[in-house]
């Protein structure tokens, strides 16, 4: 195992990333892509050797999008969605074991051959001894989208910040990969980001970050690295505020 610093000196001492099932299948779109997983779970590793407590929770859109399902029922949809936040979660844990990091599993439906059962102490705990924790299922709950439970989950465990990490380097008016004149924000409010529609989040994730006085990092995870930059501090990204 790896020497952890000491936190103090970091902007951020407990973080919450958010990392989309998309992110983790890189240009094939489906399935997992370990030529994009290794090198996200070595910055990962080099966040936590810094001395960050680093809490995640992973999407599923790899593998599944409720929202995508046609005429199923929502509930089992969302269901579905939630099975493959759990694959996704025990394939990080599996990469970061590989680079010799602690890491535990945690999901909100109970499947214990496989994972811990989410509990909130035991999460912190893990934290405090160092251990990255994955969260996977989402809240547990349908109708939730897994944004939703990483605001929850950061509010839950006293994280400083949620890292919502993308596939651009902030917050823009509008499309960067469709207009050449959008225009990227430095910084701005959860209100402005539901007055603006700028799709950052959805309206339940932003309520729980406004109600909880959490702010939100977005920045850009093609370059994993921004996430030890971000944990030091650096200026990147856009930071939505509270208020």
């Amino acid at each position: 195992m790896f020497e952890r610093k000491n936190y103090m000196d970091l902007k951020y001492n407990r973080i919450l990333l958010k990392l989309s099932g998309e992110a983790l299948a890189g240009d094939q779109k489906f399935g997992l892509n370990y030529d994009i997983i290794n090198p996200i779970c070595e910055a990962i590793r080099d966040a936590s050797k810094l001395g960050a407590q680093i809490a995640i929770v992973v999407g599923g859109g790899n593998f599944w999008r409720g929202r995508s399902s046609g005429s199923m029922d929502r509930t089992r949809a969302d269901h579905i969605g939630m099975l493959g936040t759990a694959m996704n979660a025990l394939a990080v844990a599996d990469a970061l074991e590989h680079l010799g990091v602690d890491v535990r599993v945690q999901t909100a439906i109970s499947m214990q051959q496989v994972a811990e059962p989410y509990i909130r102490n035991r999460a912190v705990r893990h934290l405090e001894k160092g251990r990255v924790v994955v969260f996977g299922c989402g809240t547990g709950n349908p109708f939730f989208s897994t944004d939703t439970a990483a605001s929850l989950r950061a509010a839950e465990i006293n994280a400083d910040v949620v890292f919502k990490a993308t596939m651009v380097d902030g917050v823009y008016d509008k499309d960067p990969h469709k207009f050449d004149d959008a225009v990227k924000y430095d910084s701005l409010t959860v209100s402005e980001v539901l007055a603006k529609g700028l799709g950052v989040m959805d309206a339940t994730a932003a309520s729980m970050c406004k109600d909880n006085h959490l702010p939100m990092l977005v920045f850009d995870l093609t370059d994993p690295q921004n996430i030890v930059r971000a944990v030091s501090g650096e200026n990147i990204g856009t930071l939505v505020l509270p208020e």
